[in-house]
């Protein structure tokens, strides 16, 4: 029997399927109208309705989110779904800050309700590992591997996924078996940051309160996790707001909007810049510039330019 559905008012800008599908996360998936995910040992089937729909018309919705969980009830997943999406944040405020910059605020108005994602660190840690020198498809790949491999599994209204494994689960597998789940040169980097957390010789938890140039060094103390994949965890699980990862389509989006017919300067200079530039909402302005420039590209690769 199908889960019944519940529903979340949301009074401010969203865009579920850009936050959610975007690059950010790594086990989130489009399955119909649906964005199918775990969340925290859970499975989601979650979209968005705008104009809101059906549990009221309240002035000020700009829209309604039904979803179905499993285990979790309702009444627990709606908490979550709220911190995992930041609902808390104050993006009015965000918008004022980083609008200040017009490359920034023509993206902010493409692409109105594109969200920083709160995630679950240990996931979004191992996630980014996998990162490295990867697409987001591959990505994707090798955190379901792990998860069929090693979590547990979860079933919802016909879908099938599992959790993510616990950091004893990876350390315990080694880097042999990771390996053989196509993990490649990432196999050690993966176990021994499992090793990690599971001595707790890294406590994520205390890096969410940890100051920002703390936050980074204990992460790249890890090997495999350089300044980039340091700010993506930093940003996307960690409470760093003002981290700033430079990737391939930022990168391009800085050399292209704000450092034209120069040579760009390097990744670090460029983060030292950023981070002055952009100020506390860094992060913010990061994922717009993300979001716009990959689209463009996309865009100019459809059209056969």
């Amino acid at each position: 029997m199908a889960a019944a559905s519940a529903f979340l008012e949301i009074r401010q800008p969203l865009d579920l399927e850009a936050s959610l599908l975007g690059g950010q996360a790594h086990r989130w998936k489009r399955q119909g109208e649906w964005c199918s995910g775990v969340l925290r040992g859970d499975l989601v089937l979650i979209r968005q309705h705008t104009p809101p729909s059906p549990s009221g018309k309240a002035a000020g919705v700009s829209a309604s989110l039904e979803f179905h969980s499993a285990p979790s009830p309702p009444e627990a997943m709606a908490p979550r779904i709220r911190e995992h999406l930041r609902l808390d944040d104050n993006i009015e405020a965000i918008y004022a800050e980083i609008n200040g910059d017009s490359n920034v605020a023509a993206q902010v108005e493409r692409h109105p309700g594109l969200r920083v994602l709160r995630q679950e660190p240990w996931e979004c840690l191992i996630a980014f590992i996998c990162s490295a020198n990867s697409n987001i498809e591959t990505i994707h790949r090798n955190m379901e591997r792990m998860s069929d491999q090693f979590g547990s599994p979860l079933t919802l209204n016909g879908h099938r996924r599992s959790t993510f494994p616990t950091p004893a689960d990876l350390a315990e597998a080694g880097e042999l078996e990771l390996r053989q789940l196509k993990l490649g040169f990432r196999a050690p980097y993966v176990h021994q940051a499992a090793l990690a957390v599971a001595e707790k010789r890294l406590d994520l938890d205390y890096l969410t309160t940890a100051p920002y140039p703390e936050v980074k060094a204990e992460l790249m103390a890890l090997k495999g996790i350089g300044d980039k994949i340091a700010d993506c965890i930093a940003l996307m699980s960690l409470e760093k707001l003002q981290a700033f990862p430079i990737d391939v389509w930022v990168r391009r989006a800085l050399a292209e909007w704000y450092f034209p017919n120069q040579k760009t300067p390097t990744n670090r200079a460029l983060l030292q810049w950023a981070q002055t530039y952009f100020g506390q909402y860094a992060g913010y302005a990061n994922q717009y510039l993300f979001h716009g420039r990959r689209l463009k590209e996309r865009k100019l690769q459809g059209d056969g330019r």
